[in-house]
């Protein structure tokens, strides 16, 4: 996935489509936006992922070797007799590849979204002069 002008935030694992690895499919569905930059010249991602029943505690946000974890587990709640059951409450782990240098910036739960916001220092374009030397 290459985000503004061609600049990576996160590595495709995979595939051309997707820059995200699941075992559940489409689930939790998910938003990623770019933000405007921020005073100190840092550029922003937001990853927001759709996870409404889900506590704080149910959640968990890391990053090992450069990939970003979101796993979701649900309590059991104990048996219920529902009529109709059409609201996910199952464990979920999404796992995002990120690119070098893009940090987790923070993490929050807020009307059953959970987003993430990721940076990375704004990179200064540098220009190497080649000398060309004459043979002989």
């Amino acid at each position: 996935m290459t985000l503004h002008d061609g600049n990576l935030w996160l590595s495709l694992s995979g595939g051309r489509a997707t820059a995200t690895k699941t075992a559940e499919g489409g689930y939790p569905p998910y938003n990623i936006e770019l933000l405007p930059e921020d005073d100190g010249g840092l550029e922003v991602l937001r990853i927001t992922l759709a996870v409404a029943g889900f506590a704080r505690d149910e959640l968990d946000v890391s990053v090992e070797d450069g990939e970003l974890l979101i796993r979701g587990v649900k309590r059991d709640e104990g048996a219920k007799d529902y009529l109709h059951r059409g609201i996910a409450a199952r464990h979920f782990k999404r796992t995002f590849a990120l690119a070098s240098g893009v940090e987790v910036r923070n993490a929050e739960l807020h009307n059953g979204l959970l987003a993430i916001e990721l940076e990375r220092p704004h990179r200064e374009k540098r220009v190497l002069k080649v000398g060309i030397k004459t043979a002989g």
